[in-house]
């Protein structure tokens, strides 16, 4: 059987090429608003730390930025979106070094495997049963990593400041209430797949 059987020639349809006017992989304000309620968005997620000697964490860095949907200043995590054509690897490295600045020197994992899937969801966690991440704006998945930084951080772009405390602080009911969307019980997973809890 040919391709002329589908209806269409094999070979005749063009490839896609963004516009000229916009990088590869950004989205107009309407295009993303329009995608956000039809597909599920992918980001990247990221909790940095610094390493002991010995490999053990020894201090996890959250940051503080105020938050898109409420205005509220947060706590947070490095996120956010994977761009079309983008690795995973190559969206951790951009936004870690977007939210920590260019001399963070992160250490990104051999694999691109993440430590944790998380996945959100624009409704309430009462519609959705053992649901405990959301994001109003969209559904979204998260690829989650547990990133060791071994250079000097200073916030960028939206984030305020960063902190650095102890897993055991870092995982504190006081820090999972100043974090939006239930992203406490995403760190404390973090920190327990790396055997910081």
């Amino acid at each position: 059987m040919t391709m002329e059987a589908f209806g269409d020639e094999f070979g005749d349809e063009q490839p896609w090429t963004p516009p000229a006017e916009r990088q590869p992989g950004w989205l107009s304000e309407e295009e993303l608003a329009g995608a956000r309620g039809r597909v599920p968005m992918l980001y990247v997620e990221a909790v940095p730390v610094r390493v002991d000697p010995s490999g053990t964490i020894a201090t996890v860095g959250l940051l503080l930025r105020g938050s898109p949907t409420t205005g509220r200043i947060t706590r947070s995590l490095v996120s956010g979106r994977v761009l079309h054509g983008e690795t995973v690897r190559d969206a951790l490295m951009r936004h870690l070094e977007k939210d920590l600045g260019p001399t963070a020197f992160p250490v990104l994992p051999v694999s691109t495997v993440p430590a944790v899937v998380a996945e959100y969801f624009p409704w309430p966690t009462s519609q959705r049963i053992g649901q405990s991440l959301t994001d109003p704006r969209q559904h979204a998945v998260s690829l989650a990593f547990v990133v060791p930084v071994s250079g000097e951080c200073q916030p960028r772009q939206d984030a305020l400041e960063i902190t650095w405390l102890t897993p055991g602080e870092a995982a504190s009911d006081t820090i999972a209430a100043e974090m939006e969307g239930g992203r406490g019980t995403l760190l404390r997973q973090l920190l327990h797949h790396a055997g910081a809890l």
